[in-house]
């Protein structure tokens, strides 16, 4: 049992506070908290005790890459709350629960670990079968929006019994109207991982599809036939929408696994010899060309330091590194290194 005290004690909210203010230290908000933080996190950790602290409202906007979304951001003080229940109360209630071929949200998992472990599944069917299969690459419609609450409320709170916080995770849950969770939630990370969770203990037992991943909303199963593709489909939108009243998009299909599947920001495939190629999608790559040249106007207009340009495009390289992008990152580079020339 996680007892409230333990879970939400001062040394914990703390921790919390320095995770929710790394890279945000220089907004009004984090600055705002921090002059007085020893006595902030304190009224937060008493507040949580007792049971008496209210979440705030959100800060709506909307992102444009890679594609529309709208985010609600909370304030900063609902950021170490989630940090705090999260960390010291999701996490080790729900981790357990979860497949081994699950990659969002879990320590130690992630999208290059997620593009890891579908390489490998590819090499194994190769091994055995050749080029010979097909692909189920599924994905859920409006995920996050579609989120039903009472049917998370009644999977999640039978794990989270013991810990006397349904008068919290009520209040995150139920701050935005139901169906649907807030994307700016660290929590919603976690609820919408969980909500499928069900779903993969169904398709990996009740199917028995053993190459089978999912990261979040983006589900991969690789069958022999396109017969047994197309049955197990059927399936899983009876399932998904009669257990969690979700449905697949137009992005859902079926091909075969010689075609490769977009998965994680790159096409995967195989090759005639068993080599399995990973390529950075083209939409990938021209939005990177895109924040070049827009990095180019801030630069040379002073909105934009050449420290920040460099972070963005590391990091952007880092991420092109994990497939077979040599001479992708080396035209990148040369058009990175014009942004500096005068």
């Amino acid at each position: 049992m996680i007892i409230v005290q333990e879970a939400f004690s001062c040394k914990n909210v703390y921790e919390a506070y320095l995770k929710a203010r790394r890279g945000k230290r220089h907004r009004v908000e984090t600055i705002k908290f921090e002059i007085n933080a020893l006595e902030n996190v304190y009224l937060i950790a008493y507040q949580l005790q007792k049971k008496i602290y209210q979440t705030k409202g959100y800060e709506v906007f909307k992102v444009y890459e890679p594609k529309e979304r709208i985010i609600m951001a909370p304030p900063f003080a609902d950021r170490v709350v989630q940090h705090c229940l999260c960390d010291n109360i999701l996490a080790p209630r729900l981790t357990k629960h979860f497949i081994y071929d699950t990659y969002a949200c879990l320590k130690g998992k992630g999208t290059h670990a997620g593009l890891n472990r579908l390489r490998e599944f590819l090499q194994r069917y190769y091994r055995k079968y050749g080029l010979n299969g097909w692909i189920l690459k599924g994905d859920i419609k409006k995920f996050f929006y579609s989120i039903n609450h009472e049917f998370l409320k009644a999977s999640l709170y039978p794990l989270l019994k013991d810990d006397d916080i349904y008068w919290l995770t009520d209040q995150i849950i139920d701050s935005t109207p139901n169906p649907g969770l807030p994307l700016g939630n660290q929590s919603s990370q976690w609820f919408a991982n969980f909500y499928l969770s069900g779903f993969d203990h169904f398709v990996k037992e009740k199917l028995r599809v053993k190459l089978y991943i999912r990261y979040m909303d983006d589900f991969v199963l690789i069958l022999p036939t396109k017969k047994e593709a197309k049955q197990c489909l059927i399936t899983i939108e009876q399932y998904l929408w009669e257990h969690l009243r979700l449905e697949t998009n137009q992005k859902t299909q079926i091909f075969p696994i010689k075609n490769g599947v977009d998965f994680l920001g790159f096409h995967t495939y195989v090759s005639g010899t068993g080599k399995v190629i990973r390529k950075l999608r083209r939409n990938s790559k021209q939005r990177m060309r895109r924040k070049l040249k827009k990095f180019k106007e801030f630069y040379l207009t002073g909105e934009m330091s050449a420290k920040d340009i460099e972070r963005s495009f590391q990091s952007w390289k880092g991420h092109a590194q994990h497939g077979n992008c040599y001479r992708l990152i080396e035209t990148m580079e040369g058009v990175y290194d014009d942004i500096f020339r005068r």
